[in-house]
Formats: structure tokens, C-alpha cells, sequence
């Protein structure tokens, strides 16, 4: 355990170390380098807020006009079907929308019902094996003016998918 504390410890400023020693062995200015690239990524994170901001105030009016949980009282019967707990269901669908959102929700279902029980096991692994799909198609996609994403989208979101359900048999097979 101290070894990989101490190699935790010590692996970010290695690297930094050995890209300095090869930008100095190949006669580049490291620095310059270092902020013209922090002049990029503030010029990025600038064009990259209003997407992020619309996509914010999407998942609030989502959460906030009741439309989540009525979807959840729809599909519950399924859910139970399926061997899904139903209070699991908010972090499959907010993790394709929010990283943050189904991090909170996350760590809710963990509160409220213990991170040994099933369902503390199976949002871990959920919020693992999922992306936050439409986040990273507005925000990204957007900053670089891609316009058509139609099929990413539906890519994502079936990646998504596929990873609830894995989630789902591997969490039962192995503590269910």
C-alpha cells in the first residue's frame, strides 16, 4: 500500500519532469508552449459556455416539471420485471444528461440505502459504465461546429443503454 501511495504521489510531477527534459531535448520553448496552450483552452472554455449553460437549464426544467418522475411511475412495472430497482432509474436517465446531476444521485442512493447493498453496488457500476452522452454531444460538438449529430447521438445512447443493462446482469450475477 505505501508503494502505491508513493507512486501516486510522485507520477504527475515525473511526467511533467520528463516532457520538460524532452521539449528542452528538442529545442522547444516549453514555456511559450505551455501558454499559448492556456490561451487556447480559456479561447475553448469561452465558446464552449453557452452550450453548457443550455444544456444546464435543459436537465433543471427536466428534474423540475415533475417529467422524470412521472417517467419513473410509468416504467417501474418494467423495471421490477427486469430485476432493476426502480430507484435506480433517475441515475440511468440523468447520466446520459449530467455527470454532476447522477454524481448527486449517486451518492444519494448510497446514503439513503448503504454502499454494500445491491442497490449501492449496482449505481457504482452504473455510474462507471455510462456516459454523459448528451453532454459531451452538445459541448463538445458544438465547440468544434459540428452541426449533424444525429447519429452519435443514437450511438451514444445505445452505448448508454447497453451499459444499464450490463450493469444491471453483472451487479445481479455477482451480488444479487
Amino acid at each position: 500500500m505505501a508503494l502505491i501511495t508513493t507512486f501516486s504521489t510522485w507520477i504527475v510531477p515525473c511526467l511533467i519532469a520528463i516532457i520538460l527534459l524532452y521539449g528542452t531535448f528538442k529545442k522547444v520553448a516549453s514555456y511559450d508552449a505551455f501558454v499559448e496552450g492556456g490561451k487556447e483552452g480559456f479561447s475553448l472554455a469561452i465558446s464552449v459556455m453557452p452550450f453548457l449553460l443550455g444544456m444546464l437549464v435543459a436537465i433543471s426544467v427536466f428534474r423540475a416539471s415533475g417529467a422524470m418522475d412521472a417517467l419513473i411511475h410509468l416504467i417501474s412495472p418494467l423495471l421490477s420485471a427486469v430485476g432493476m430497482p426502480p430507484q435506480v432509474l433517475p441515475l440511468a436517465l440523468m447520466r446520459p444528461l449530467s455527470g454532476t446531476g447522477a454524481l448527486g444521485l449517486m451518492t444519494d442512493l448510497i446514503k439513503t440505502y448503504g454502499a454494500d447493498s445491491f442497490i449501492g453496488k449496482l449505481a457504482s457500476v452504473m455510474q462507471g459504465s455510462t456516459d454523459t452522452t448528451f453532454y459531451v454531444v452538445t459541448v463538445y460538438f458544438g465547440a468544434v461546429g459540428i452541426h449533424r449529430i444525429g447519429d452519435a447521438l443514437k450511438v451514444g445512447l445505445l452505448a448508454d443503454l447497453v451499459g444499464v443493462i450490463c450493469a444491471v446482469w453483472i451487479v445481479t450475477l455477482m451480488f444479487g
